[in-house]
């Protein structure tokens, strides 16, 4: 066989690897940020249920705005840098990193639901995933960390685990997250399926922006704020009629 056939048949092969591998990469983050992924999201609206009886949010451009605002500002910024910081970790093999973004994870919500949301969702995935879909990120994080675990972290810690590519992942968890604020919204005010997919459109560049900011953050540089949403959050405990957990 000739040296260019060999060089073209080296090329092919590695041209096919890279290709399954990021079709598994795909797949996986299909899976696991899926709405029919058991961990519940869907009965957490993040404050959403309460901004809608108080009149904040009554149509697709308010709810545009406020979910916008999480995912520049708020909880959805948050939990991307926290993804970053313990998908880091895990690829490294940094114990102490972990534990550090994990403790930090599991203080930083400022209300006893918001809290719930992500922990609840963080235990559930990894259950779920150490089963499903085992790796060393996963294993490393549960040997390390006996505290609850917030869905940031587990996610960061799967996707190192599984060598799925940083970027993908954030703007994978990004854009579920953004997505289940949308559904709780469709469900509340209510709004129409068009309305909803129009604020989707409109939030990808968002997304987009805030998956490369969050990459350049550390646990000590970065911050958020959304205090209407935290508020909203804190009032939704006691709202007497709720759809949501949060």
């Amino acid at each position: 066989m000739s040296m260019v056939r060999l060089t073209r048949t080296a090329m092919g092969q590695a041209m096919t690897t890279s290709i399954d591998r990021d079709h598994a990469a795909l797949y996986r983050l299909m899976t696991w940020l899926s709405p029919s992924y058991p961990i519940g999201g869907y009965s957490y609206s993040h404050g959403i249920e309460w901004a809608v009886e108080a009149g904040t949010i009554n149509d697709a451009a308010t709810a545009q705005g406020w979910i916008s605002s999480l995912m520049e500002y708020g909880g959805g910024y948050g939990d991307a840098v926290l993804l970053s910081v313990a998908y880091d970790a895990a690829a490294a093999g940094d114990r102490d990193a972990l534990i550090d973004v994990a403790e930090l994870a599991g203080a930083l919500p400022p209300s006893a639901e918001l809290a719930l949301e992500t922990t609840a969702q963080g235990d559930a995935f990894m259950k779920i995933t150490c089963a499903a879909w085992r790796c060393s990120g996963l294993d490393m994080l549960r040997n390390e960390w006996d505290g609850p675990v917030a869905l940031p972290v587990a996610l960061g810690a799967a996707a190192a685990g599984h060598a799925i590519a940083k970027t993908a992942t954030l703007t994978c968890y990004l854009h579920a997250f953004a997505a289940n604020l949308m559904s709780a919204a469709l469900r509340t005010i209510p709004l129409g399926q068009t309305d909803g997919q129009r604020i989707m459109a409109a939030l990808e560049p968002i997304i987009h922006a805030s998956a490369r900011r969050a990459q350049g953050e550390t646990l000590c540089s970065f911050g958020t704020a959304s205090l209407r949403a935290d508020i909203a959050s804190m009032t939704h405990e006691t709202q007497q009629t709720r759809l949501f957990r949060s």
